[in-house]
């Protein structure tokens, strides 16, 4: 029997937009609306778009003992980041990992005074949670009364100035708590797709009112998960489950940046997380493979799973593309995967197409040049 999908409290007005919904890990999400992937790619771009992001798990992180470095370090013992050097009020991106060295999740994570606000994907939600519980000391709590917006472009800061004008003061990563309408928003200037944005936490019983607020602005179209998907792989963002998962690593994944000096070999709190025996060398010495860009020489997308040879003779791949399709910003098809970090940008490779070896180039990643507000 097929499982029942979940629904986020906006399903309703996705409907009334005329969304065409599909099932994305256990929920019944829109893909895209009237628009379509194309204009509504476009429009985020150039305007700005709303995403409903309610799928992903926010979960809260308390010290029990009241003290915030006991939450920090107790998390630091999963996540390779600086959680304890955070500052109040601010966000950071980290991962999960296992004791192989491989991505279990990648997540945000935010100083909220006396405890740490976390939002994980969808799909590894449930893992994830179950995860936070074997650490000792803090209480681990399932945020199930509010759901998530994402507001996206660079029109997207005037829009949510005049509705909330204390989000005009806020920087890339800042982490607040406003008020709108006598229901208090957690609100991070931050997002997925490259461009400026913030992603607002929202009480469910306000959370269909506020997303029609923000609609009402000539500024603000819905967008789909089609768009959204678009978007982040045009920004050179990984997408987990496809671009990394349990068997690939921080460095294969080129998200090395997200593990900073102090958590590293030589670092005054190296290690101490899963993983770190086979993730700090390889940190240092550098992977066999990375995750890279490719544009494809011609008009054809190449998606993922298409296979990557060095000759057009077709030998041994050296790749499999693990993300790709049309970037309507780049104007052409756009594809990631892991490849040898020593081949230069530039270099010329071949993806087998339906049997012919398309010329694909090996290209710095990301393909648009992102506008987050510093």
């Amino acid at each position: 029997m097929a499982e029942e999908l979940r629904r986020t409290g906006l399903y309703d007005l996705h409907v009334a937009k005329g969304a065409r919904m599909v099932p994305f890990a256990g929920w019944e999400m829109p893909v895209q609306y009237p628009m379509g992937v194309m204009q509504e790619h476009l429009h985020t771009r150039a305007h700005a778009g709303l995403f409903d992001v309610s799928h992903m798990g926010q979960v809260i992180v308390i010290p029990q003992d009241n003290k915030l470095e006991t939450a920090a370090l107790a998390l630091e013992r999963l996540i390779p980041a600086d959680v304890l050097g955070l500052a109040e009020g601010r966000q950071r991106y980290g991962l999960f990992t296992n004791d192989r060295g491989g991505i279990l999740d990648d997540l945000m994570f935010a100083n909220r005074s006396d405890h740490y606000l976390l939002v994980v994907n969808a799909a590894c939600a449930d893992q994830d949670i179950a995860h936070l519980r074997t650490l000792a000391g803090v209480d681990i709590r399932p945020i199930t009364d509010r759901g998530l917006l994402a507001l996206q472009g660079p029109e997207a800061a005037p829009v949510l100035a005049r509705l909330i004008p204390d989000t005009a003061g806020m920087r890339f990563m800042d982490s607040r708590s406003l008020d709108w309408q006598g229901s208090e928003l957690w609100i991070s200037r931050s997002g997925y797709t490259g461009e400026d944005g913030f992603e607002i936490s929202v009480p469910q019983d306000r959370l269909t009112s506020f997303a029609e607020a923000l609609l009402a602005q000539p500024e603000v179209a819905p967008i789909g998960l089609g768009a959204r998907d678009s978007l982040r792989l045009e920004a050179g963002m990984p997408l987990y489950g496809h671009d990394m998962d349990e068997t690939i690593t921080p460095a294969e994944a080129a998200l090395g940046w997200s593990i900073p000096k102090i958590r590293r070999t030589g670092g005054a709190r190296a290690g101490g997380f899963p993983g770190a025996g086979r993730i700090l060398p390889e940190l240092a010495d550098g992977p066999a493979a990375a995750r890279r860009g490719l544009r494809p020489g011609t008009r054809a997308p190449i998606r993922e799973g298409v296979p990557i040879f060095a000759q057009q003779d077709g030998a041994d791949p050296i790749a499999q593309v693990t993300s790709g399709g049309f970037g309507p910003s780049v104007g052409g098809p756009i594809a990631m995967a892991r490849i040898d970090p020593q081949i230069p940008a530039g270099t010329t490779l071949y993806a087998e197409l339906r049997g012919k070896y398309l010329p694909v180039t090996v290209t710095e990643l990301p393909f648009i040049t992102p506008s987050y507000k510093r």
